[in-house]
């Protein structure tokens, strides 16, 4: 385990769209965790937050990266599978992890997550979701791969309250239930705890989530005049 300034001055450069403060509350995260502990990604690009979950394990530990690198669900202009793309994406994730020295910290399924399940076979303590965010493949991650947390384990996701996709499916699927308790939000990533809701903590902790959604609608717009080339200025993440 290396410290967080260590770990990301290893991923700073690696293209993606962590930002460092979400990057100190994953490894925040996954320091907290004990030897032996379950920790799975989805989506990983070109490997900029594997290098910083890796780099915080604990011993005996490995974050199981599930990105199929068929070069689609990229963007909201690289929807669409390409091959060549795809195989560039992995390239890079290969030598990434292996300029920070992480590779022995990491197995990398290659398949979309919807075909990964049977990969992971314990409860899995901390889960990142950062894969495709249109709205029905970033609902099945929440719903499929949410319930393989075991209680009190943590899920991460990426682009909360900023994609249209993902927030429809986190309000559809995760917001208004009792399984998940929202802990906050370091811009677009969010964090839920497993624990059983009832009653009045159920309808707060829905509140926290409904209280975020003015954020959300300035994002959309946002993105909206930035891809019209109204105003000129990075993209919400």
């Amino acid at each position: 385990m290396s410290d967080f300034a260590e770990a990301f001055a290893r991923a700073r450069d690696i293209d993606g769209w962590l930002t460092e403060g979400q990057a100190r509350r994953l490894w925040e995260r996954a320091s907290e965790l004990a030897p032996g502990a379950t920790v799975v990604e989805i989506g990983s690009f070109r490997g900029r937050s594997a290098v910083v979950i890796a780099s915080a394990l604990p011993t005996r530990t490995q974050l199981v990266a599930i990105d199929p690198h068929a070069g689609g669900d990229r963007g909201p202009q690289e929807i669409e599978s390409e091959a060549t793309r795809g195989e560039a994406d992995h390239e890079a994730f290969v030598a990434n992890l292996e300029r920070a020295g992480v590779t022995d910290r990491v197995r990398h399924v290659r398949l979309m997550s919807s075909e990964a399940l049977d990969a992971v076979d314990a409860e899995v303590d901390l889960l990142y979701i950062d894969g495709a965010h249109r709205f029905g493949p970033a609902r099945d991650d929440l719903v499929r791969w949410g319930d393989r947390v075991r209680p009190g384990g943590v899920m991460l996701v990426h682009d909360s309250f900023s994609s249209i996709g993902v927030t429809l499916a986190t309000l559809r699927s995760v917001s208004f239930g009792g399984r998940w308790r929202y802990a906050g939000r370091t811009r677009t990533l969010a964090e839920f705890r497993r624990a059983e809701l009832s009653g009045g903590a159920r309808a707060a902790n829905a509140a926290r989530q409904l209280a975020q959604l003015p954020w959300f609608a300035w994002n959309v717009l946002l993105k909206v005049l930035i891809t019209a080339h109204v105003v000129r200025r990075p993209w919400p993440y």
